[in-house]
């Protein structure tokens, strides 16, 4: 199967193991507070209570508003940070640059959260793909980002754009699926960290 990107388009700067690099957890906060709660205020309204969730490449914050989600299931590379994650019903480990398939049922969410962390994804047309398959029938996916990052493990794609350049990016990696109907971006500058979503539906 092709992808989105190219050889030379996924490449990193440090090509060693993920799963070594993020063995240490970082109980830290990757975005300024600005974007942690506008972030907040995109998912209220976009998610419903009651929705199944799964939030993709998360860690040990989901910058999940306060709402009873029915179901909020966890991913990421560390298993510190989402045991640490309070917000996670479930949680499950596992390295999408080299398996990027979901150990998931089909149709079995409302929606797929990734924030802040899409610029690693090597593969992301099958990644997203997955997103789609886990995805019911009018779900939601919100891809968010700014200009921060771990320069070493983001691939050339992503670094040797601008913010604007990385929103198309990702409207590419969605619209790669042929499953979702067209792609949104909500886009803010601020003084400090930038935020940028893309929201898109599933189609029904």
């Amino acid at each position: 199967m092709t992808d989105v990107l190219s050889g030379a388009e996924r490449r990193r700067l440090d090509p060693g193991d993920d799963a070594r690099f993020y063995d240490r957890p970082r109980f830290v906060h990757h975005v300024d507070e600005g974007f942690r709660d506008r972030l907040a205020r995109l998912y209220a309204d976009r998610l419903d209570a009651g929705d199944d969730v799964l939030d993709l490449m998360g860690s040990w914050v989901a910058h999940l508003p306060d709402a009873a989600y029915r179901r909020v299931v966890g991913h990421g590379l560390n298993g510190e940070e989402l045991a640490a994650n309070e917000r996670y019903d479930e949680w499950f480990v596992r390295d999408l640059n080299a398996e990027p398939e979901l150990p998931l049922a089909d149709a079995a969410f409302d929606a797929v959260t990734c924030a802040v962390s899409v610029q690693y994804l090597q593969y992301p047309g099958r990644v997203f793909a997955e997103v789609a398959r886990v995805l019911r029938p009018g779900g939601v996916c919100i891809v968010s980002f700014s200009n921060r990052m771990f320069v070493g493990k983001a691939v050339r794609a992503w670094r040797e754009r601008d913010m604007d350049g990385r929103a198309d990016l990702v409207g590419r990696y969605l619209d790669s699926t042929g499953a979702f109907d067209g792609v949104e971006l909500v886009r803010e500058v601020p003084e400090r960290d930038p935020f940028y979503a893309a929201v898109a539906r599933r189609q029904g």
